[in-house]
């Protein structure tokens, strides 16, 4: 069979079935690749992992460095060093295996958003974080620049079991309001439960169980693979079957949570905290690896003043108490810090690996990818905001240079200073929509050129 014939049965594949609207961006892909179109196969991935009460500067410095005494860089040029041989922080160290992709950006500004909690939509768009959306964000503007299927999935895990939607952190336009999805079923409904109707639909809702709706359909497609497609076909299945058994663990703690959770205070306990964001990078997983979306916005609490309780990890008060120097039985406010920043920080590198399980071309889908770990209010729980930490993960298919780097850009105020408005062009020119401005320029920076691009880091 040759590449054309290849190409036009997988695509009338894609059309059959009634599991077509989930199979189709899987097989497309597969025609993409069986015609050489490496573009079409290989589309670049950005992830946003958002996570609120700050990210303390200090986090990111790896063995070696230390920050100035008194707290504030004047540093006039860019510093640089290889990650190399230094050790990560504590708070850092599940990220350790992908030390050699990794890019931990230090000394951007964001004071355009300036709040005293959260920057709300003004962290992902670079303008006032108390006016609601006054522009597209980036994880919109992305998505819409390299869309998949859906332009950009916005998912996340709030503060209060019953808030299913936090409409402060993304947006679309001038006034439009992005939802980020919070509750994990939905979520996985939205994105996975057209593929039933009528009765069978009431049953994938109660069991969310895609592979066993499927069955019939992805047999059939599977053995009408030859056997490169059949084995990269069996890679997209295991993130449904990752899915599947998650969601399954998502019932059982739902159905069972007077018995199993941990006995606090009812005023902190919220003992699905880890496991509501866990289902969300799973499904987040799943729907870049299918195709569904070629961008993600992942977020944990966020927007306003929502600090989540972390229980499962011995934290059962919100952030904003351990953000103002409260420790808890057996941790100081700076071990609790780290322990939710661990956390995090495992649930991007486990993410980090489902992508480098998948093969593209000669790769990898991490390859093509780059994780963006941020947080919404920039520096610490009562921002300044002067410098905005970054933790870049993958190189977008070495459209940028992210590879084992610590770099700690001039100081704010001074000449060469760079902004996230300018870290966010970076982004826009290595999806290939090329931009000079985004947001709102900082007041406080008139003698500072802020368009264009972070040279440092576009490859």
């Amino acid at each position: 069979m040759n590449t054309e014939t290849t190409r036009r049965e997988m695509l009338k594949l894609a059309g059959a079935g009634t599991s077509a609207a989930l199979l189709s961006p899987i097989l497309s892909q597969l025609a993409a690749h069986a015609a050489g179109d490496v573009k079409a196969a290989n589309r670049k991935k950005v992830v946003f992992v958002m996570q609120c009460n700050g990210i303390s500067p200090a986090h990111l410095m790896p063995s070696g460095l230390e920050r100035p005494k008194n707290g504030k860089w004047a540093n006039e040029k860019l510093e640089e060093v290889t990650l190399k041989d230094r050790t990560l922080h504590t708070a850092l160290d599940p990220l350790t295996p992908f030390k050699d992709r990794l890019s931990l950006v230090q000394g951007l500004s964001g004071r355009i958003a300036l709040s005293d909690h959260s920057a709300n939509h003004g962290a992902l768009g670079c303008f006032p974080a108390n006016k609601g959306p006054m522009a597209q964000t980036i994880d919109c503007a992305v998505g819409e620049a390299n869309p998949g299927i859906i332009p950009s999935v916005a998912l996340g895990m709030a503060e209060k079991l019953d808030q299913t939607l936090n409409y402060q952190l993304s947006a679309a336009g001038p006034g439009k309001a992005n939802p980020v999805q919070c509750s994990p079923e939905l979520a996985f409904k939205a994105l996975f439960g057209s593929v039933a109707g009528g009765n069978s639909r009431a049953a994938f809702d109660r069991r969310t169980n895609l592979l066993d709706f499927m069955a019939d359909d992805v047999k059939r497609t599977r053995d009408q693979l030859a056997g490169d497609e059949k084995a990269k076909f069996d890679q997209y299945l295991e993130a449904f079957e990752n899915l599947r058994d998650r969601q399954g663990k998502i019932d059982t703690i739902k159905d069972d949570l007077k018995t199993h959770a941990p006995k606090l205070d009812a005023k902190f306990a919220k003992p699905t905290e880890t496991n509501r964001l866990e289902s969300q990078f799973e499904i987040a997983a799943a729907a870049l690896i299918t195709g569904l979306t070629n961008t993600v916005l992942l977020t944990s609490g966020g927007g306003g003043q929502h600090f989540p309780a972390f229980p499962e990890l011995g934290i059962p008060v919100g952030g904003h108490h351990y953000g103002h120097g409260g420790g808890v039985p057996g941790k100081t406010y700076e071990d609790c810090f780290v322990a939710v920043r661990q956390y995090h920080c495992k649930l991007i590198a486990g993410l980090a690996k489902k992508l480098e399980s998948v093969k593209e071309s000669d790769g990898t889908m991490l390859d093509n990818t780059v994780i963006v770990y941020l947080s919404d209010s920039g520096d610490g729980h009562h921002p300044n905001l002067r410098e905005w930490p970054v933790v870049m993960l993958g190189d977008l298919g070495h459209k940028l240079k992210t590879r084992g780097r610590y770099l700690q850009f001039p100081a704010y105020g001074t000449k060469a200073h760079r902004t996230m408005a300018n870290l966010y062009c970076t982004l826009m020119h290595a999806v290939g929509k090329p931009t000079d401005k985004f947001g709102v320029p900082d007041p406080g920076l008139k003698d500072v050129n802020q368009t264009g691009v972070v040279a440092e880091l576009l490859g």
